[in-house]
């Protein structure tokens, strides 16, 4: 690295005084009377006379114009709308907004100052490198054009910067001149952002799982590799090993320390692993996790939430579809399965998951085994409830294996696939007013159309940048991208509304009316009555409604909004009915079921009687049947008996009356006739 004189604008505020002459805004007492130049729209003239305000006045403590006067209602509306904004804040804005709208303004401004900026020395094409005034020479980035894809130089060639900051149109992927040996081309790899560096580790390349770690310096946009290994074991009887290849983790960034989650190996085990890369000796780490771990999968989402890890859905080893829900306690490092209630999302794998306002959590589109989606559900972490989220805007279509971060409020989603081809636009979610747009599209085969690409933020000179890497779109990717997200549409929704406060009810299925219409009436009249353009430094009213027809207007509004409010009382009214009906039904339900209980029991013990019942007749039975039997038995014996005394009798007479003749006839009797 090397110290070189490179021209790059002058400094604040001097940038700022620059680019406000040549708007046309000058210095006057009178906060109203400035103008700007025709070719500014409306909307954006209105914009920089709040920002140019804001920098040379401060924040607006002026009272609000009368309601007759729209031109000076409107500008009032512009800077009031910017709260307590800085002042440094407010010029920096300034000027990247008349950037976006006229990148050549600084080339058209006669300006002195230079500033020292560290150049990279390295080794490039002549046809890739322009020269500067000083001699010095550095390549020249690529813009990739929304309109056919093709690729164009981009403006400004005369100020000179390094890395990301090379990158000077907004809200279009730009692909930078990068230095080193490029890593192997992957796709479902993990990518994080430590201390302007970002970390790729593992993915897929020709379903070969890999174990490599990459680095990019975002200062120099300069690639180069670390010789990783793995320890594994106690901290008394370390051992090191290779690094096991890995694709479809979670690489998420806590601090200065990188975490590797989940993901699918050669060898799966049955729980997820945790890894942390120190890089400090360079080693990749066992975590040691307390609790009941997942199962292992991969295409999960892993957020950082405060000091948690929030992980939904992904695939198992089977391919099997999950929609479970586990949180990681970073401090504890203890895992505990969550059961929310409400109806959460399908299971699925490869979405997309980003957290608001630290308490909600957005889960968007992923894939099945034969669909993609492109719903978009909201977990409260407090109360620990789904709900399907209303969206607005344009409708995103359904993709799975896309990227996204979140700067802001603002949720980026880019790439993924759905089942045909890649999709090709870039997508942003205003997470606090729920409203989709697409920021940019780029067409053809490019690498920003595939599945399996990384998406990381970073901030340098205090710009956004989107940097992408990687993916599969029939061909394996290792280019990186760039985009640096403009803010103007923020400033316009804050000029409107006002200072955003914690809207997230919005979220909610069951919104309030009110919140609804209102922002309608404010859009109507300023729709009505606020055409602003720019003309010869003033500026003027155009097409100007008369006061009676725009109050006639609210009068209207506000009437079809007390209707709503009154619609709205009645559904939650009959839906208070409705819960209070099922409520009542439910405890039926339970009462029935426990006489259903009871009725089941008295019929078991019934049951069990009538079956002792059927024992006691069949052994009655049987003990008349031998009881019958005795009887015939002693009939016989009876009948026998009677024989016997019949016989006994018989021979009793025939004895007494033999011995009669026979002592007539002086024979006496028998010995056995005596003994009878």
């Amino acid at each position: 690295m090397a110290m070189a004189r490179a021209i790059s604008g002058p400094a604040y505020p001097e940038k700022f005084y620059a680019a406000a002459a040549y708007a046309g805004f000058g210095r006057s007492s009178n906060p109203f009377s400035t103008g700007a130049i025709s070719k500014f729209q409306n909307d954006v003239a209105l914009l920089l006379y709040g920002l140019y305000q804001q920098a040379t006045v401060g924040p607006c403590n002026i009272p609000k114009p009368r309601a007759w006067n729209p031109v000076e209602n409107s500008k009032w509306t512009s800077w009031h709308g910017l709260g307590n904004m800085p002042s440094t804040e407010a010029m920096r804005l300034f000027v990247k907004i008349l950037e976006e709208e006229d990148p050549a303004w600084y080339s058209s401004v006669t300006v002195e100052p230079t500033v020292d900026v560290e150049m990279h020395k390295s080794k490039v094409e002549p046809a890739a490198q322009s020269a500067t005034p000083n001699g010095n020479s550095l390549p020249e980035p690529k813009t990739i054009s929304a309109e056919n894809g093709s690729v164009l130089e981009t403006q400004d060639k005369d100020v000179v910067m390094e890395g990301l900051s090379s990158v000077g149109i907004y809200d279009h992927w730009v692909a930078p001149s990068i230095y080193g040996q490029r890593p192997k081309p992957r796709y479902a790899h993990g990518a994080a952002i430590v201390l302007d560096k970002m970390y790729v580790f593992g993915g897929n390349h020709n379903g070969r799982y890999l174990n490599d770690l990459q680095v990019l310096d975002l200062k120099s946009l300069t690639w180069s590799k670390i010789d990783a290994k793995a320890q594994t074991g106690s901290p008394e009887s370390p051992a090191i090993v290779p690094v096991a290849p890995c694709a479809g983790h979670s690489l998420v960034t806590s601090g200065n320390k990188i975490l590797s989650v989940a993901g699918h190996t050669k060898d799966p085990s049955e729980t997820i692993t945790v890894k942390e890369f120190d890089l400090q000796i360079c080693m990749w780490l066992d975590v040691k996790t307390y609790g009941k771990p997942p199962i292992s999968r991969g295409g999960q989402s892993v957020t950082l939430v405060g000091s948690t890890l929030v992980m939904f859905g992904g695939e198992d080893a089977k391919r099997s579809l999950l929609n479970d829900l586990h949180i990681l306690d970073l401090e504890t490092m203890t895992w505990d399965e969550i059961d929310a209630i409400g109806i959460p999302p399908s299971p699925r794998s490869d979405h997309s998951a980003a957290c608001h306002a630290e308490r909600y959590l957005l889960i968007f589109g992923g894939g099945s085994h034969a669909t993609c989606f492109n719903d978009l559900h909201v977990l409260d972490l407090q109360t620990m409830e789904w709900s399907r989220a209303k969206q607005q805007g344009v409708t995103p279509g359904p993709r799975a294996g896309h990227a996204s971060v979140t700067v802001g409020d603002n949720w980026f989603i880019v790439g993924g696939g759905n089942n045909m081809n890649g999709v090709s636009e870039t997508l942003v979610l205003n997470m606090s007013t729920l409203v989709w747009s697409v920021v940019t599209t780029v067409q053809g085969r490019m690498p920003l159309a595939s599945e399996g690409l990384s998406l990381v933020p970073s901030t340098y000179n205090g710009e956004d940048f989107l940097v992408s890497f990687g993916g599969y779109n029939g061909r394996y990717s290792n280019e990186v991208y760039v985009l640096k997200p403009s803010h103007k549409a923020d400033l316009q929704s804050k000029i409107i509304e006002g200072p955003v406060s914690d809207s997230i009810a919005a979220l909610l299925p069951t919104t309030n009316a009110s919140r609804d219409v209102e922002p309608e009436i404010e859009a109507a009249q300023d729709g009505k009555i606020r055409e602003i353009m720019m003309d010869n430094g003033d500026l003027e009213l155009v097409n100007i409604r008369s006061e009676e027809t725009g109050e006639q207007l609210v009068a209207t509004l506000k009437a079809e909004r007390e209707e709503l409010e009154a619609t709205l009382n009645e559904e939650q009214l009959q839906s208070l009915q409705f819960k209070q009906e099922l409520a009542e039904a439910e405890t039926r339900n339970a009462e029935l079921k426990k006489e259903l209980q009871s009725v089941r029991g008295q019929l078991a013990a019934e049951q069990s009687r009538c079956f002792k019942l059927e024992v006691d007749v069949a052994e009655l039975r049987q003990k008349l049947q031998t009881m019958e039997t005795l009887q015939k038995e002693f009939e016989l014996l009876q009948r026998q008996k009677a024989a016997s005394e019949q016989a006994v009798l018989s021979a009793r007479q025939r004895q007494s009356s033999g011995g009669v003749w026979g002592w007539l006839a002086g024979s006496p009797p028998e010995k056995s006739d005596l003994t009878l």
